[in-house]
């Protein structure tokens, strides 16, 4: 007999055995006690469906509503094309990165009665089911959507939430509007002091001697004794993830799914993820 079975048939005993000695026991006349089992051990049970909560499904329609100032929406994935400069009425020179959104769908709705929060899953780009790991073909398949190369969920308002395979393009945007633009920054290495973190460096004569691009002293004397942590000393630099808030989108051509937007957006030749701007 197996483990479960003994400690299942243990507790059934304690649960419906009756003290003998109860009734001989002086005081008040003692009722005896009637156990309930609310949990049914048999095939049956889930039949009848007394002991299934059915929970109501979400229904997401496609309809147009009215946004309003607490309302977030959804983002999108987009890769840096390279960067231009343009000139406005005045003559004033605006540098300019250019993004292209690469073929956005929903691949995933995520509710409060579900998942505990109101989030889209965001897909784009295209690849092959042999290049990726069989838990994702199944995610993929089970939500009906085709394989695509990077996800990411954003969350969203009740209000903001759109139905699986609903395709997003640059129209998601419209010009004037400030996003939040998240990138992974372009790896540099292992970088000294002066191009890590921009210190002026030793000077270049008078009688400095292989010196020149030193960070100089780190510490004090004997109080402390030490280093303290986080000191800008040589390391490591680039490939983290940065956020550029309040990115000024200047034009967008739906035709093409580019998006113009004002200023630098981390390096060339990465994912970035576009939201709403902050408050």
């Amino acid at each position: 007999m197996s483990a479960l079975s003994r400690g299942l048939i243990s507790r059934l005993h304690h649960l419906l055995s009756v003290n003998p000695r109860a009734s001989l026991a002086p005081g008040p006349t003692r009722t005896p006690l009637t156990f309930h089992l609310c949990r049914r051990f048999s095939s049956e049970a889930l039949v009848d469906g007394a002991d299934i909560v059915y929970e109501p499904t979400r229904i997401i329609e496609a309809k147009p509503g009215v946004m309003t100032p607490q309302s977030k929406r959804t983002g999108v994935i987009a890769v840096k094309c390279g960067m231009a400069a343009l000139w406005d009425k005045w003559g004033a020179r605006i540098p300019i990165s250019i993004l292209w959104v690469d073929d956005n769908i929903v691949s995933q709705v995520k509710t409060v009665e579900k998942e505990g929060i109101f989030a889209l899953q965001i897909g784009c780009g295209q690849k092959k089911a042999k290049h990726l790991t069989k838990p994702e073909v199944g995610h993929f398949r089970a939500q009906g959507v085709p394989m695509r190369r990077k996800l990411r969920e954003f969350p969203v308002t009740e209000d903001g939430l759109l139905s699986v395979g609903t395709s997003i393009g640059v129209r998601h945007f419209v010009p004037g509007q400030y996003v939040d633009v998240t990138g992974i920054t372009r790896g540099k290495g292992f970088q000294g002091g002066m191009k890590r973190w921009g210190f002026k460096g030793g000077p270049a004569s008078h009688g400095n001697s292989l010196a020149h691009r030193a960070i100089g002293s780190t510490g004090q004397r004997d109080a402390p004794g030490k280093v303290f942590k986080g000191k800008k000393m040589p390391g490591r630099m680039g490939g983290k993830q940065r956020t550029v808030k309040n990115v000024w989108i200047y034009k967008i051509d739906p035709a093409r799914n580019l998006m113009w937007v004002r200023g630098q957006v981390c390096l060339s030749y990465q994912i970035y993820y576009l939201s709403n701007a902050s408050a």
